[in-house]
């Protein structure tokens, strides 16, 4: 009897482990997915000064949206990692980068400018890059609440330190798409 209670204790030992080192596996891909995110949202607030200091160039009276421009930016780089309060910040922050370009399609001269375009060229390209690491992100946040929910897992998972994961999701569909610097329409 003794022997069997010795062997159900390191089963039980040898699971519990195997648990916890799945879910430590899971939160640091988290981590590192939120660094590759937190990365691209940092160059996307970089590209912002150059593109409002762009528009500014040529259609200087947009004061206001300029303003808000680089207003939203600020908060986004304020929201720090609580990942509701970015994505809010973020969502904003792409809402007022689209009426900049709308403005700037407004401007043939601007919109032929070579430093402009290349601006463009970037911000689609990070936007591109943003929405693919945000879905991986949202893919591991996933992973790791379903790996912590689950039964057995869900008995362990919070004594143990594993909270929930959050999502970072867009609020406005309309917002999913990279913002349409070319001035193209869909």
């Amino acid at each position: 009897m003794t022997v069997m209670i010795g062997v159900l204790v390191v089963a039980a030992l040898a699971w519990l482990a195997w648990v916890f080192n799945r879910l430590v596996s899971l939160r640091n891909r988290l981590r590192s997915a939120w660094a590759d995110v937190d990365a691209l949202l940092k160059r996307r607030a970089d590209l912002i000064p150059n593109l409002v200091a762009a528009v500014r160039g040529y259609a200087g009276h947009e004061q206001r949206t300029l303003e808000g421009v680089t207003e939203a930016r600020a908060a986004a780089i304020d929201a720090g990692d609580d990942r509701a309060a970015r994505a809010e910040a973020e969502n904003a922050l792409t809402r007022r980068v689209h009426r900049l370009i709308a403005i700037a399609e407004a401007y043939p001269d601007l919109r032929a400018s070579a430093n402009f375009l290349q601006l463009q060229t970037e911000l689609v390209q990070t936007e591109n890059d943003i929405a693919s690491a945000r879905r991986y992100y949202n893919a591991v946040a996933r992973d790791l609440n379903t790996r912590r929910e689950t039964f057995p897992n869900l008995l362990v998972a919070g004594p143990l330190g594993f909270g929930r994961a959050e999502f970072f999701e867009l609020s406005d569909l309309d917002e999913r798409a990279a913002p349409d610097v070319r001035g193209e329409r869909p």
